[in-house]
């Protein structure tokens, strides 16, 4: 395995910590409250700070040989609230999301994210399917911003959501609702499969989404374990790797906290704080987003464990 092919998500541990107004973050938000006082110009403030600390992020990673990395949703605060090119500060944001996105250009650096779990392309209801829109929209205009490519190298990943008591509907839902969507984002679009039995397989993601919209599948090793249609673990990160075309594959690693700490009252699927199994890419060229709890330590523990 190339460990230069190992991300992690977000959080820098490593630069977060200390006294408050050192520390290196790119989730600066408020509560809704504080927005509605302060406003936008407030919220393009703080955007500004967490576009500039990703900046930091990226050259803190590249001195510690790390290359991939995945982009907080929470750079942007609020905002589905207001029109980002109608800020005051527009310039200055964009002057800051230019930077950071030509140093992870200069570094070979790959840029991803993974809006929450409340963007539901499937749902039945308009309200929820018009609000993933806009959030997903923000993400692709943040990645337009920072100048990187409209192609799932830099993925914008998400789950189907639900099943709302029909798979085979909801997965209409998802397609026709993704003809919604600005180029922006469905050049980037990926999904994922989940961790439960009621929701979606790698195999059913590639029948119901593959072969209708031609988007990649994210293959997550730790959601194969609780929902698979009985292919081996080997069988669907294949199936999932031969929807990337031309680009290298993500996939997500994390293992159970409950087996970590021994303790049967956690959840077997919650992710554990470390890894400690090897991981298997079976050979591929895969890059792997470690979605451990303690984020950077995790991948610097692991790539000296394997050494």
């Amino acid at each position: 395995m190339n460990m230069q092919n190992l991300g992690y998500a977000c959080i820098n541990m490593s630069l977060s910590g200390g006294p408050k107004k050192a520390r290196i973050t790119t989730n600066r938000g408020m509560i809704k409250r504080t927005f509605l006082k302060r406003g936008s110009d407030y919220a393009s403030e703080l955007a500004i700070k967490n576009l500039n600390d990703i900046t930091k992020i990226l050259h803190w990673n590249h001195k510690n040989d790390i290359r991939f990395f995945r982009l907080s949703s929470c750079v942007l605060p609020w905002a589905s609230e207001y029109s980002i090119s109608k800020l005051n500060s527009y310039h200055t944001l964009v002057n800051s999301a230019e930077l950071a996105g030509e140093t992870a250009s200069d570094y070979g650096m790959r840029l991803t994210s993974h809006p929450g779990p409340f963007n539901k392309l499937c749902s039945p209801k308009e309200s929820v399917v018009k609000n993933t829109i806009r959030d997903l929209e923000i993400h692709g205009e943040l990645f337009d911003m920072m100048g990187l490519s409209r192609t799932p190298y830099n993925k914008i990943n998400i789950h189907v959501g639900a099943a709302y008591d029909s798979k085979e509907v909801a997965l209409d839902a998802f397609c026709r609702n993704f003809d919604r969507l600005s180029d922006s984002v469905r050049s980037r679009l990926t999904v994922e499969n989940d961790d439960r039995r009621s929701l979606y397989s790698t195999h059913e993601l590639y029948e119901g989404i593959y072969k209708r919209l031609g988007i990649p599948i994210v293959f997550d090793y730790h959601h194969h374990k609780f929902r698979n249609d009985g292919e081996t673990e080997e069988e669907a990160l294949r199936l999932a790797s031969s929807t990337w075309g031309d680009v290298i594959p993500v996939v997500h690693y994390s293992e159970s906290m409950s087996e970590e700490r021994n303790d049967p009252k956690i959840r077997e699927n919650a992710h554990s704080d470390y890894i400690y199994n090897k991981i298997n890419d079976y050979g591929l060229d895969i890059d792997i987003m470690i979605e451990a709890k303690a984020k950077e330590l995790a991948l610097l523990k692991y790539r000296e464990d394997n050494a």
